[in-house]
């Protein structure tokens, strides 16, 4: 630090504030010592910054399979945010599917000296998980809601009622429903507002099929659907499960859109490359992952609350080839 101070021409405490990122600093002295810092390799002592501010600059993930796309995402947006921070991410996977799992994983954490936790709590775990770390700044994407704590989600009511409302306003008599397992959050949520809208349209409510979210499952789901001879359009609640059920389909000689009309969720990358391109609803995964950051960074710099405790991220409809008016 002394080293840059006489190279930069400015004080120690000069150095120490632009190191910390302070904003009391002018923008050429801060130009300039930054310069230094690169000429001459300086790097901050992270055990004596945290010593003095206690903060140590990493934040702590946990997640439930990394290979699913939604967390995959999420994840992804998370780490694309702090990469304008001078926060490191610490991630934890975790496989099992309990409270208790995810109460070590947080333990876990914290002796790795993180700031603050994000939790995807897309997974219905078998206990809720009751004991947060006291005092530890924490938010929650895709959980149950009813914790105390500042939560992100996907609108996904909103979702669903654009996907519906769509094939029910291109004229279809009713939407058959593709879900994802029945113990995740956003399959749950996904389930009960496709009921509601065909419930406040007037159209009935065929059965609910289930998948486990891959292409697979979707392919097994379609293969019974084929068989629906008054099937016209079904509403799959990720794009996998949409494209293994299209695959499965045309096998049976159902085209679509010409005689079903599909529509998935989550807007993958290659969503509009399928065959036909696929209609969606794009959650936004960009602007959850940035609130994320943002609420946990709140809490972290002892910042107030920008918004409510609860704050829905509103997804929109991407309208491909998949979805066509009925054949009368």
């Amino acid at each position: 630090m002394a080293d840059v101070a006489a190279r930069a021409r400015v004080s120690t405490q000069t150095v120490s504030r632009v190191a910390n990122n302070h904003q009391n600093v002018h923008p050429e002295t801060r130009r300039r010592v930054l310069e230094v810092m690169r000429d001459i390799g300086y790097r901050p002592n992270l055990a004596a910054r945290a010593l003095v501010t206690g903060k140590f600059g990493a934040i702590g993930v946990v997640t439930f399979d990394v290979a699913a796309h939604g967390n995959s995402r999420t994840l992804e947006a998370i780490v694309s945010a702090l990469q304008d921070t001078d926060y490191l991410v610490n991630l934890i996977s975790v496989r099992s599917h309990t409270g208790s799992a995810v109460l070590r994983a947080f333990e876990r954490l914290k002796s790795q000296a993180v700031d603050g936790i994000i939790l995807n709590e897309a997974q219905v775990l078998d206990t809720p998980v009751a004991r947060f770390p006291p005092g530890m700044p924490l938010v929650i994407t895709d959980g149950d809601g009813g914790h105390p704590h500042p939560v992100v989600q996907t609108d996904h009511a909103e979702g669903v009622d654009l996907a519906v409302g769509h094939l029910l306003g291109l004229g279809h008599r009713t939407v058959w429903h593709l879900a994802g397992p029945p113990d995740s959050y956003p399959a749950r949520r996904r389930v009960q507002a496709w009921r509601a809208t065909l419930q406040a349209a007037g159209a009935p409510s065929p059965p609910v099929l289930h998948g486990d979210w891959s292409g697979e499952s979707g392919y097994h789901a379609g293969r019974q659907l084929a068989t629906e001879p008054n099937l016209t359009a079904v509403f799959c609640a990720n794009d996998q499960m949409a494209l293994g059920a299209m695959k499965a389909l045309h096998e049976a000689g159902r085209r679509v859109p010409e005689d079903v009309s599909v529509v998935g969720f989550d807007n993958l990358s290659e969503a509009a490359f399928f065959q036909p391109g696929l209609t969606t609803v794009d959650p936004d995964f960009d602007r959850i992952g940035r609130l994320c950051v943002t609420r946990l960074l709140e809490q972290i710099q002892e910042r107030p609350p920008a918004v409510r405790r609860v704050q829905s991220v509103p997804p929109r409809l991407i309208v491909r080839d998949s979805t066509a008016p009925p054949r009368h």
